[in-house]
């Protein structure tokens, strides 16, 4: 892809499919099913999990199943029973069937909605479980702050704004990302106001309102937010525990065509799934032949807990087959995310220079003294990660233990990297569990705040090991007094007459 290809600077992109809902097809529905337990009633049973597939996100709203027919033959099932199915998906609210249109995912009425964002509390003395964040020790931004001073000095005389970013920090930016396998030269990078700024950046400069974009389900809410802020149509595709279905993906990319694909594959957030190496190069192969761009979310990628830290999503491509990547880093996770720093990382510095125009109009530059902090602590980074790490296994490993000992009926898988753990509940309660406890003084997100659509993803909660083990601890006691509580939590959802 080139700079032509950009919104503005050449032909029109081709026109995105407008109308009509998102549709499955058999095989791949197949493919997310479980298999049928023996004594099942097999159309109560594919109704069951054809809902518990909408409420995880795996199968988005309004997305078209596959004809009766159809799906009896790759089932093989005799076609009545798909029948039935769908007729209790329809009953329970989970299914609505138009003449002509055939049969598509919904919700039953009076669904939470979970889109809203209420604002951050003021500052208290409560446990802060919504933010995946670290503090930074204060020696090290000490000493960081002694090493910039003299380097502060030298640029008061100056205007002091810099709308690609200090050279300084674009030059170890661009040897960070020639160290994990991508040459890049200083001029490729463009410092931002932290990874949200590049986000909001990218996607003013690669969309327009109305474009698709493909997005995994559950992302990073902030992401969510800018694109709908955007007025863009997102295209969700299910990523879990077990990692992607690049088919899923594959498909999307080609029934949807979007303009843009966000994708966070180090230590996805909130799952914590690490894609594999061969799925990257698939994707990257995908994207390219379906004309989108490809907008790759690194600001995990430092946290590797269990698994050596990923080489850059870019490296997989062949010469000359990244043009439609940009790379969105920070050190936010890393280091602190009290410095604000982020950047881009682009195969062409043709788009860091249309993405620094865009830059002027919001902010002009960034903070000089953040900048020359943030050039000291990548050069110690090495220093100050190992032990970084080290604390964040210890925290994850209290966190794990006190959810086993108060919690022993939730399902947590352990991700081998990142910042938080992507925990089932095994009921639709999160928002409702959420707000109880907040009244114990535990601020924490729903599993419905990362989902695509309204009222997802409510049987999760996201619980990141950011704090201190006694902290973690004590949060966990609290959650699960507030769940013995004998007052019931209300359920996300209507509970079909016909699940046991």
């Amino acid at each position: 892809m080139t700079i032509t290809d950009l919104p503005g600077t050449g032909p029109a992109s081709a026109p995105s499919p407008s109308g009509g809902h998102r549709f499955i097809g058999a095989h791949q529905l197949l493919a997310l099913l479980p298999a049928l337990p023996s004594g099942t009633s097999a159309y109560r049973h594919l109704a069951q999990s054809v809902r518990t597939l909408v409420l995880e996100g795996r199968v988005a709203l309004h997305t078209r199943l596959p004809a009766e027919r159809e799906l009896a033959l790759v089932l093989r099932v005799s076609r009545p029973t798909v029948t039935a199915a769908y007729d209790l998906l329809r009953e329970s609210g989970y299914a609505r069937s138009r003449v002509g249109s055939g049969t598509w995912t919904t919700l039953p009425d009076g669904v939470r909605p979970a889109g809203a964002r209420k604002p951050p509390p003021l500052e208290d003395e409560g446990i802060d479980l919504a933010a995946a964040a670290l503090g930074l020790p204060e020696e090290v931004l000490t000493g960081a702050l002694q090493r910039s001073m003299p380097l502060i000095a030298e640029r008061a005389h100056t205007p002091g704004y810099h709308p690609y970013g200090l050279p300084e920090l674009r030059e170890a930016v661009a040897e960070r990302c020639t160290r994990r396998g991508v040459p890049t030269r200083a001029e490729q990078v463009l410092i931002t106001s932290g990874a949200q700024q590049g986000l909001s950046l990218a996607l003013a400069l690669l969309a327009s309102p109305g474009d698709r974009v493909l997005v995994e389900n559950p992302t990073y809410p902030n992401a969510l937010d800018a694109m709908r802020q955007a007025r863009l149509r997102i295209a969700p595709v299910p990523v879990s525990e077990e990692g992607w279905d690049v088919e899923i993906m594959r498909s999307t990319l080609k029934q949807v065509v979007p303009r843009l694909a966000y994708l966070i594959p180090d230590f996805q957030n909130p799952v914590g799934a690490l894609m594999p190496e061969e799925q990257r190069r698939e994707l990257l192969r995908a994207t390219r032949h379906s004309g989108t761009w490809l907008l790759v979310d690194e600001t995990l990628t430092d946290i590797a807990l269990d698994a050596a830290t990923p080489p850059a999503f870019v490296s997989h491509a062949p010469p000359g087959g990244a043009s439609h990547v940009l790379t969105m880093g920070s050190i936010s996770k890393s280091h602190w995310g009290g410095l604000r720093i982020g950047w881009l990382r682009a195969a062409s510095s043709r788009v860091v220079s249309r993405l620094a125009e865009l830059r002027v109009s919001m902010d002009m530059a960034g903070s000089v003294v953040d900048q020359l902090v943030a050039v000291s602590l990548l050069e110690e980074t090495e220093r100050i990660l190992p032990p970084r790490l080290e604390r964040i296994r210890a925290q994850r490993e209290a966190l794990t233990g006190a959810l086993a000992q108060h919690l022993p009926g939730w399902t947590v898988h352990t991700p081998p990297g990142g910042l938080s753990l992507w925990a089932d509940l095994g009921e639709p309660i999160a928002s409702s569990l959420a707000e109880r406890v907040a009244g114990r003084g535990v601020r924490i997100e729903s599993g419905a705040r990362f989902g695509v659509d309204p009222g997802t993803h409510e049987h999760r909660l996201r619980i990141p090991y950011t704090l201190p083990p006694p902290v973690l601890r004590e949060a966990v006691r609290r959650i699960a007094a507030a769940l013995s509580d004998p007052a019931p939590l209300a359920s996300a959802v209507t509970r079909p007459h016909w699940v046991a």
